[in-house]
């Protein structure tokens, strides 16, 4: 009984930015109990090999690019996906951009517009796409990948901070507005997790060494650490829960003095 809480057969999950990372992570932990997923990223052969090896370990998934700052790509993964498995049960907007490195004031304005538009734009416009076909089956589970960069002020990552801190906002306001349709809407804020994305950070050991330093875990996430809370969120066992943004950083933003 209590393993059919996270039983996601007969699901069908689409994930944006799941070729690597994270994302890649999730996919694999939702095919391992038993989702159908959509494995999607802007380089074809990038998800190609994401999906066989899903398929190569027995599960099932598909390969269907898409740039998310592109509405028309974002319409044909839509249309695609529906034309392959009918339905999405299952969205996690994982895809983001983080271009810029610097203090907040100096930022080109075309750096802070492509933030803007992968991490806030895309992420609200694919809940406006899928919601639709969530709402006339009246469930769906929709997931956010933030940041605990949306939690907390920085001085050289403070844009894409702020793009994670608003997509809190919209998983909040989402929440309210899909509830009565028996949609769920929460976002993930990982701390450091060691993949490519912040390989610039772990693999700075000094860098590395401050922040398990000062977590009380004493160590940076793996992708494993955030795909089982993705499983929660879009399993029997995440029913009840909405609007909410789970932390998991190894304690990083509990830590005082």
């Amino acid at each position: 009984m209590v393993s059919n809480l996270f039983d996601l057969r007969g699901k069908v999950a689409l994930i944006t930015g799941s070729s690597r990372g994270i994302g890649r992570g999730i996919a694999g932990a939702m095919a391992d109990h038993g989702a159908a997923v959509v494995i999607s990223s802007r380089k074809a052969d990038a998800c190609e090999t994401a999906a066989t090896e899903i398929r190569n370990k027995g599960g099932r998934a598909e390969a269907i690019p898409c740039n998310v700052s592109r509405p028309e790509e974002r319409e044909k993964l839509l249309e695609t996906t529906m034309k392959e498995w009918g339905r999405i049960d299952i969205l996690v907007l994982n895809a983001a951009a983080n271009p810029y490195f610097g203090p907040n004031l100096e930022i080109p304005d075309d750096a802070l517009d492509k933030i803007i538009d992968v991490n806030v734009k895309s992420v609200l416009a694919m809940c406006k796409l899928v919601a639709p076909t969530m709402r006339a089956r009246r469930d769906g589970a929709i997931i956010i990948v933030s940041s605990i960069t949306g939690l907390v002020g920085n001085v050289n990552i403070g844009a894409y901070g702020l793009t994670k801190a608003a997509d809190m906002q919209i998983a909040r306001n989402l929440a309210c507005e899909l509830g009565p349709d028996n949609i769920r809407v929460n976002c993930l804020a990982p701390g450091v997790v060691k993949t490519d994305f912040s390989r610039a950070l772990w693999e700075d050991e000094a860098a590395a060494k401050q922040v398990t330093d000062r977590t009380p875990l004493g160590r940076l996430g793996e992708v494993e650490d955030i795909a089982g809370a993705a499983v929660y969120l879009a399993s029997k066992a995440g029913a009840w829960t909405t609007g909410q943004t789970i932390v998991i950083d190894g304690g990083d933003t509990v830590k005082g003095f």
